[in-house]
């Protein structure tokens, strides 16, 4: 009778550990056919490219930005510099 429940016992957990090694399989499999990679890939290039435009956008504005400054400077009478250039006659303190 002690053999029998070992036995018993034995055959509940190799089954237990077969069924889990089955569905631990089958996850794996079903993991990597999924398109995660594919998607992370195409989440990202979406996001590069906002990116690149947001980027466009903004050194736009900062032209146009430029470009109004430099008019009313003008208009002023005081010397512009172009833009994106440094301003080396800058004598006061911050």
């Amino acid at each position: 009778m002690l053999v029998h429940g070992l036995i018993a016992k034995a055959t509940t957990t190799v089954v237990t550990g077969a069924v889990g090694a089955v569905a631990y399989d089958l996850a794996r499999k079903a993991v990597a056919k999924a398109p995660v990679r594919d998607a992370a890939v195409v989440v990202t290039s979406w996001g590069l490219r906002g990116t690149r435009k947001a980027e466009e956008s903004a050194e736009s504005a900062r032209l146009a930005v430029a470009d109004v400054v430099a008019e009313a400077r003008e208009r002023v009478g005081e010397e512009t510099t172009p833009p994106g250039t440094a301003d080396a006659g800058h004598t006061h303190d911050h």
